[in-house]
């Protein structure tokens, strides 16, 4: 062996314990960043509900997009069915929220946050469609589990799925299912086609041209 070969592997082996010093440098961070100033690993993900009550408000969306950090900007007031008034703020793309206000009280609240969302305001329907579209009516009310005939010919199937949940299919000329309300502990609502459509968490349906 002569000395070249010798500083050779002199050489090899100090960037071989180089890169292992280097891996466990990288291995040690990637720990870190996984878990908190307590030690407790932090979740992968997480998730916030937008359901709320039926009278005292609902939403219609499932999870946040993210473009809440935005300020909502105010698409206007609108007279509803009752005589209260409307407010309409756009919080995101297919995010906008509805204050429902009489004699400078907000009496109900409801999200659409990329689908429509539905109201039962003590008799008042309201539904607010990803869009931002508010339609508002009374009366039609029909309760509690069966098939019925709505505006616009759609038929509803209301069944009772359990305490303050219902399910309701909404089925077209043809038969089939073409959508479906769920009520679950909130009201929901829908645009089917023009024609606007609330289930209440009570099992009361109610649709309107």
């Amino acid at each position: 062996m002569n000395a070249n070969t010798t500083v050779r592997r002199r050489r090899t082996l100090r960037i071989a314990a180089a890169a292992l010093i280097a891996a466990a440098g990288l291995s040690l961070t990637a720990c870190n960043n996984d878990t908190d100033n307590t030690g407790t690993k932090k979740p992968a993900a997480s998730a916030e509900s937008n359901s709320g009550g039926s009278s005292t408000g609902a939403q219609g969306s499932d999870a946040k997009t993210g473009d809440t950090d935005k300020a909502p900007s105010s698409t206007g007031d609108q007279k509803l069915a009752d005589g209260s008034t409307a407010k309409i703020d756009k919080l995101g793309t297919q995010h906008y929220r509805l204050k429902i206000i009489n004699d400078g009280a907000v009496l109900a609240t409801l999200e659409a946050n990329q689908r429509d969302a539905g109201l039962d305001a003590n008799g008042m329907y309201v539904v607010l469609t990803l869009g931002g579209e508010v339609h508002s009516w009374m009366g039609g009310e029909q309760s509690g589990p069966g098939t019925y005939k709505l505006a616009g010919g759609w038929t509803a199937k209301v069944t009772k799925v359990g305490d303050a949940h219902f399910r309701a299919d909404i089925i077209g000329n043809g038969g089939s299912v073409d959508g479906t309300l769920e009520a679950n502990q909130h009201d929901d609502g829908m645009d089917a086609n023009g024609v606007y459509i609330v289930l209440s968490a009570g099992g009361v349906i109610s649709a309107h041209e």
